[in-house]
Parts: C-alpha cells; sequence; structure tokens
C-alpha cells in the first residue's frame, strides 16, 4: 500500500522512520519542509502540499499538533476521498474525531483513529501502545502496520471511544507528574536522600515509571530535548477539561495542573519537555 504520512515533528519522524524501516511506500508532507529532509534521505518521497501527497495514497496517516491543523491539511484543499482510508493518529476529542469520519465517509472514504500511548523513545524501541477506535475489520487490516511502532495494538471500540481513552490517559501523565513534583521537591528542601526517596517509593504500590524517567530532567534542571512538548500537554488538558466537564466530572482536581501549565507557557517553557512543570511548581 501507498502511505502519505502528514506530520514528521518529534512523533511523526521517529514512526515515518519505522515504517521506512520496514520497507513501506512513503510520501510526507510537514509545513516545515525542512523537518522531512532526513526521511527524504531514508527513501520517503517529500510531497510540496499536503494534496500531492494524499492523492498518490491509498493510506493517509495524520500525526499533528491538534483538531485544526488536521482538518486544514485534510480539507484545506477538495480532494477526493473515494478508497482511501484516513488513520488519525493525533490527540484530539471524541467529538473531533467523530466529525473528522463524517466528513470523509461523505468524501467516499474510509475513516478511523488510532492514538498512541508513548513518545519518541518506545517509538525507536517499538514499544508504543496503539489504541484503535474503528471496525474489527479495520483493526485486522492494519494490525501489522501499526506493528511498525509496537506490539501492543488494542481494539477500544466504535471510532471516538480512543479518543476518549487516549484523553484520560493523558490526564494521568499530567497529574502524575504534577504531584510528583510536588513531593520531590519537598523531599529536596526538607534535605532527605533523593535515592533513599526512590528506592522506598519503587517498593510502594504508588510508583509510576516515569517518575524515574524524569528523573534526571528535575535533578540536572534540564527540560532542553523534549519528547511531548509542554504546549501539547496544555492543549491536551484543556480538551480533558472540556470532555470531564461535558460528563459532569468534578474538574477541581485538575484546575490547579491546568494553571500550572498555562503559568508554564507565560514563562515561555511552552517548547520544552512537559517535565519543566516542576520548574514552576517548585519556583525555581
Amino acid at each position: 500500500m501507498k502511505i502519505a504520512f502528514i506530520g514528521t515533528g518529534l512523533m511523526g519522524s521517529a514512526m515515518v522512520k519505522n515504517l521506512l524501516a520496514n520497507k513501506h511506500s512513503l510520501t510526507v508532507y510537514n509545513r516545515t519542509k525542512s523537518k522531512t529532509e532526513e526521511l527524504k534521505k531514508l527513501g520517503a518521497l517529500v510531497a510540496d502540499t499536503p494534496k500531492d501527497a494524499i492523492i498518490n495514497s491509498d493510506v493517509v496517516i495524520t500525526m499533528l499538533s491538534d483538531f485544526s491543523a488536521v482538518t486544514e491539511v485534510l480539507f484545506k484543499e477538495k480532494i477526493n476521498y473515494k478508497d482511501k482510508t484516513v488513520i488519525q493518529m493525533s490527540t484530539i476529542s471524541p467529538d473531533e474525531s467523530l466529525l473528522l469520519k463524517e466528513r470523509i465517509e461523505q468524501s467516499g472514504g474510509n475513516y478511523f483513529e488510532a492514538p498512541v500511548l508513548g513518545s519518541v523513545p518506545q517509538i525507536e524501541n517499538k514499544a508504543l501502545l496503539t489504541l484503535v477506535g474503528g471496525t474489527q475489520n479495520q483493526y485486522n487490516k492494519f494490525k501489522e502496520l501499526f506493528e511498525c511502532f509496537g506490539k501492543e495494538i488494542f481494539l477500544i471500540g466504535e471510532t471516538g471511544k480512543a479518543s476518549a481513552l487516549k484523553l484520560a490517559f493523558n490526564q494521568l501523565i499530567a497529574a502524575e507528574s504534577a504531584v510528583f513534583s510536588m513531593s520531590l521537591g519537598y523531599i529536596i528542601k526538607k534535605g532527605i536522600n533523593v535515592n533513599q526517596f526512590m528506592d522506598i517509593l519503587k517498593k510502594s504500590a504508588f510508583f509510576a515509571p516515569t517518575f524515574e524517567r524524569k528523573l534526571n530532567n528535575y535533578l540536572n534542571d534540564d527540560y532542553s530535548n523534549p519528547h511531548f512538548p509542554l504546549k501539547h500537554m496544555l492543549k491536551d488538558i484543556n480538551l480533558v477539561f472540556n470532555e470531564f466537564q461535558k460528563q459532569n466530572i468534578n474538574t477541581m482536581p485538575l484546575e490547579g495542573i491546568k494553571k500550572i501549565l498555562e503559568l508554564s507557557v507565560k514563562q515561555n517553557l511552552s517548547g520544552m519537555d512537559y517535565s519543566v512543570l516542576y520548574k514552576v511548581i517548585n519556583n525555581k
């Protein structure tokens, strides 16, 4: 199959490399064309416009920052999606995903969602988790494609459900990072040994691997190599906030995290790794 991959940022670029390594035929597009140069050297064709990438492909994968970016590349120009399959892998809301499905199907195409859990290291290690919101047939047909990113592929249910689950997980990432930052900052200010703190934490029931993965960022005050930029976390938390309110879920626990992320953006930290929220929480 011929694949058009739209969006070659941090995640998209790593995913394209895996697809190329597995001998898939790829045309890539990114608004910033310089981000496609390495991929071209590895064998990808580079399109000048989204339409150029899409019209010559059977499958279209989008890995973009938000719903607005997805709609722009898919619908800014008139494109016939007849007999094409669009796989939406960005983090968007369930309602947004359903709108995309409606528009693609009206144009004669097929659509389903497949957001992922993990970041660049997980892609490189083929340990990404893929959440499929679509039919059993779509899952079966494209399972081998998703295995280029990781062996764990989950059929969540109809379109919209995988997007909802992805938001629930991203809320956990933000919440766990925020509360761990508070505890770590506190024990450091009280002069408690960090290694001892971590040893005890890892033996407890409430340890999360992300605590250890981000520890060096916190201790070295270095957030310059983002696997998941803070601005994207804020975007996702805003989506979560709206989704939870629709479901009549009390969002008070989330409000503080949202304010911390907003403050981080105001401090020009939006392009840093999301773990930079430690710096803001601890007033460093």
